[in-house]
């Protein structure tokens, strides 16, 4: 096939040999099978921010880094220059969270390299050595239902022990190779520290993947694994090998409303007296 604009500069450079069909179209790329040499990997073509449809963007930006104070700036005031640092932030975030995760024994694709707004990869194949099918689009009997659910609950726990959550975990980002389950699409990957909605974030990718897979294996049907797993991390008590249940014990403790409400009325006669002595 023709080579796209987007694909030319790494073809000059060599990088890639052969721009062999395209794969996939979706809300925040275009995806390409390439051929590297020997190789076939895909490529991942971002883009433009005016082109993205995914939906509340900045929500997963929260907590990322930038090189510097005036890089900040500049995307806190949505200059040109800022605009072009949020598309570098957003797209830098997928290759580091798949660095970070293959190093952690994520099952990931293996990035190779990122070059202006493309992300070049291993591609994810099947046994035959085609494009590996996504999750949704794979038949499952109840037995292997669970045998996935609970190799990807355990992704979950090991990209949470990497200090990264998901973000919009589902069935359509899951491929299944020849050997399980691939997690790819990372460009809204947070950091587990630093984000206000972590606990919530992660929660939502575990019920995705309850409400995926308890059709199949109803006896997941109640399980709170996305519970569990945050309140183990928040503990310090998780590790990819701890061994969860599912469940959750509720604090089913009677609260002493008018404790606390003394404690805020002793709190506030605190602060006036302090700012009376100041």
């Amino acid at each position: 096939m023709k080579t796209p604009k987007r694909l030319e500069p790494l073809v000059e450079e060599g990088l890639i040999d052969e721009v062999i069909a395209q794969l996939m179209s979706g809300k925040e790329a275009t995806v390409y099978v390439v051929r590297c040499g020997e190789k076939i990997c895909c490529a991942k073509v971002y883009k433009d921010a005016e082109q993205r449809s995914f939906r509340k963007a900045a929500t997963y930006q929260e907590g990322r880094k930038v090189k510097n104070s005036r890089q900040a700036r500049a995307m806190e005031k949505g200059s040109r220059y800022g605009r072009k640092m949020q598309e570098e932030v957003w797209q830098n975030a997928e290759v580091d969270a798949l660095y970070r995760l293959a190093n952690a024994g994520v099952r990931v694709p293996q990035p190779h390299l990122c070059h202006e707004g493309v992300l070049l990869m291993d591609l994810v194949a099947d046994a035959d050595g085609n494009v590996a099918p996504r999750l949704n689009d794979v038949a499952l009997s109840e037995e292997l239902a669970l045998e996935y659910h609970a190799f990807l609950i355990n992704q979950v726990v090991r990209m949470l022990c990497a200090g990264i959550i998901h973000g919009d975990l589902s069935e359509f980002n899951i491929l299944v190779a020849e050997d399980g389950p691939v997690i790819i699409d990372l460009p809204q990957a947070i950091d587990a520290a630093s984000h206000s909605n972590a606990a919530e974030m992660l929660d939502r990718d575990v019920i995705n993947l309850r409400s995926y897979f308890s059709p199949f294996a109803p006896s997941l049907k109640d399980s709170q694994y996305g519970k569990e797993i945050w309140a183990l991390y928040e503990g310090g008590l998780l590790t990819p090998e701890t061994p969860l249940t599912g469940k959750v014990e509720l604090d089913e403790s009677v609260v002493d409303v008018a404790a606390v409400l003394e404690q805020v009325e002793e709190a506030i006669r605190e602060n006036e007296i302090r700012k009376m002595c100041e």
